[in-house]
């Protein structure tokens, strides 16, 4: 190999294009990975939905402030847009990459980063629509998402998809069980996707961002769980969007099918009384 091929390019998407949905808060992982995007030279179409937002305890933020905070970061030449769209909806998912592509012609990366959270509960709190609901927004959405990228794909080098999963695997969720069986499917479905598209020169990932603080981490809750982190900190929005960042770029066209846990050395157990 040469020089060349070992150097780093400063900017690995220089005139990619990239759809990232739920980029709707500026503590939010979906922000920190448009702005990775950008950075590395992507054109990038963002998706919001911020009535979910505004029914969270966080509440919602300035659409205008998280555009602008992805648009400082693009490369010359790149641009950014962006829709708004309820994921729930069973033609949603189609009409966004539709959106996108419509704006820069061609989609390279899809990073499916949105997710329903609340209207959950354990076994014996549940009922058919909450199931549904998470199933809907957290699995139904990131699939078709996927069918559609694919669709709209020719084969071009550069093809990525991922998808996020919330470390189901890795330890229990007490009380999620509707968001946990739904963001699970995704990392369940990994493989199978990667080996059909794997001929299309797309490659399928999944990536369990950790226990990330996007807003809703108060003070005695970090000190009961402060002994699980070896690091001595929370996860950062831009600690999985680093990793994510890399997937979308050729330095990891040989990785596909993996899911892919990014948490600091989180140590899940819990001091029994």
């Amino acid at each position: 190999m040469t020089t060349a091929d070992l150097s780093r390019d400063p900017l690995p998407l220089r005139g990619r294009t990239a759809l990232v949905t739920g980029v709707s808060r500026r503590q939010g992982i979906g922000y920190a990975i448009a702005r990775r995007l950008a950075a590395y030279g992507a054109s990038v179409f963002v998706h919001h939905h911020r009535p979910h937002d505004e029914e969270q305890p966080w509440g919602g933020d300035d659409l205008e402030a998280v555009l602008a905070g992805v648009a400082e970061q693009l490369a010359p030449g790149a641009r950014i847009a962006d829709a708004g769209a309820d994921l729930a909806g069973p033609d949603a998912p189609q009409q966004l990459v539709d959106a996108a592509v419509a704006e820069f012609g061609h989609l390279d990366v899809l990073v499916c980063n949105h997710a329903r959270s609340g209207g959950d509960g354990a076994l014996g709190e549940l009922d058919a629509a909450m199931l549904d609901g998470h199933w809907a927004v957290n699995t139904r959405s990131s699939i078709l998402l996927a069918q559609a990228f694919a669709a709209q794909h020719d084969g071009r080098p550069g093809g990525r998809i991922v998808f996020m999963t919330s470390g189901q695997q890795q330890g229990p969720m007490p009380g999620e069980v509707a968001y946990a069986a739904a963001k699970g499917a995704l990392a369940e479905i990994t493989l199978t996707i990667s080996d059909q598209l794997a001929d299309t020169g797309i490659t399928t990932n999944t990536v369990n961002p950790g226990p990330v603080d996007t807003g809703y981490l108060d003070e005695p809750t970090w000190q009961t769980i402060r002994p699980m982190f070896p690091r001595g900190r929370y996860g950062e929005p831009d600690d999985p969007a680093r990793l994510i960042a890399w997937l979308t770029t050729d330095e990891a066209r040989w990785i596909t099918g993996q899911v892919l846990n990014t948490e600091g050395g989180f140590a899940r157990w819990r001091p029994r009384a």
